[in-house]
């Protein structure tokens, strides 16, 4: 008989540090690898790359440095895998969200209205959030929750056409986005900063972002559909109820094929995370796909879960610590650096205790919540 991924059973529930009941029933419904890897996601995501970024730019510190901070144009480094990540993540969950309300008894009419409406309230939650940190109200269609609500949407239309559809059309984005850029080459090549077809559409289209000499650009969206996508794939996976030998196998096939096919290509099309390109796109899932194979056989596998409980409080409020992150991490950075002075003290890793401090208090408060059963969904 086929051995499902774990979720948390009620003896197991006991090695977690003590919490309220409705934290327990919470986190039995849950996938754990899942949402450890969304924690450790989150966690870099808002972590401002651990104050790593300003380090010395020279020797072991330079290279330390250049890996927590993004790429100028073309290439990626680790800071660079982890927004694809995150979309990988929400097409994991994706299978086991909506077979927990199919077996909650929803029908797909329900679902449907769910997603319309949790689109609904990312994008809005979005655009207050943009346009708090513009000071001014501002529509921006390329942010992080407008872009996941955007490919969340279609990639559950997608999930309810055959697989052969699926992989045709997750095939056809990836081509016809190169194809684009290609075919439409700006005076500095078809990839080239500021006048790349994506950045020139956007020119035309008076979007905000358009003139910034390596800004995301909408067309970008083309190709996060199958970030998003692939990541539904590896969650239909692990959902199927396949023994778990088997559906590490597939991953890690999967995992190859991706890294193949994006370093294949990339001296055609290269791997830039700016213009998400199609390379770019196969690239980081094969990376994506690693990372929660690491997790499925840590937390799953050989079940270790203590080491992983820091990773899932965050994990099973992602959207509240992204928000936390964004609306008042410069808040909780003055507050620290009144009574930590910056820890100049610490030279030139001032800046990661800085960091690390803003982190582990954006933590507490996540585990404040976890403790009192508080999980904010949309």
């Amino acid at each position: 008989m086929a051995t499902p991924p774990a979720l948390l059973e009620q003896d197991e529930i006991q090695q977690l540090p003590p919490a309220k009941a409705s934290a327990n029933a919470e986190a039995k419904a849950r996938f754990l690898p899942l949402d450890a890897y969304r924690g450790l996601i989150m966690i870099l995501l808002v972590s401002d790359g651990f104050g790593f970024a300003q380090l010395p730019n020279h020797g072991i510190y330079g290279f330390i440095a250049g890996q927590f901070d993004h790429m100028p144009w073309g290439g990626a480094v680790f800071y660079d895998l982890i927004m694809p990540a995150f979309l990988f993540m929400v097409g994991v969950a994706m299978p086991y969200a909506f077979a927990r309300r199919a077996k909650q008894g929803f029908t797909q009419r329900d679902t449907t209205r769910h997603v319309l409406i949790r689109c609904l309230r990312l994008v809005l939650i979005s655009e207050i959030i943009v346009s708090i940190d513009e000071s001014r109200p501002h529509l921006s269609i390329h942010n992080v929750l407008t872009v996941v609500a955007i490919t969340y949407l279609v990639c559950y239309f997608l999930m309810r056409l055959n697989w052969r559809i699926q992989a045709a059309v997750a095939a056809g984005l990836l081509v016809a986005h190169s194809a684009i850029y290609l075919l439409f080459p700006g005076p500095g090549g078809a990839f080239a900063q500021v006048t790349n077809a994506g950045a020139r559409l956007d020119g035309w289209l008076m979007l905000a972002n358009w003139n910034l000499p390596w800004s995301c650009v909408t067309l970008n969206l083309v190709c996060e559909i199958p970030s998003v996508l692939f990541g539904v794939w590896a969650g239909t996976v692990l959902i199927g109820g396949r023994p778990r030998a088997q559906q590490m196998k597939i991953l890690a096939l999967g995992m190859v094929a991706a890294f193949a096919l994006g370093l294949a290509f990339s001296p055609l099309v290269p791997i830039n995370k700016w213009l998400w390109t199609s390379t770019f796109t196969l690239y980081t899932t094969g990376w994506s796909i690693l990372g929660l194979l690491v997790f499925y056989l840590l937390v799953d596998v050989l079940g270790v879960r203590r080491p992983a409980f820091p990773l899932m409080v965050v994990g099973m409020n992602s959207l509240f610590v992204y928000c936390l992150n964004d609306l008042l991490r410069g808040r909780i950075d003055s507050v620290i650096r009144v009574f930590s002075g910056g820890y100049a003290f610490f030279g030139v890793f001032a800046p990661v205790a800085q960091s690390c401090s803003v982190l582990l208090a954006m933590w507490l408060i996540a585990y404040w919540m976890y403790r009192r059963g508080i999980f904010i969904k949309v």
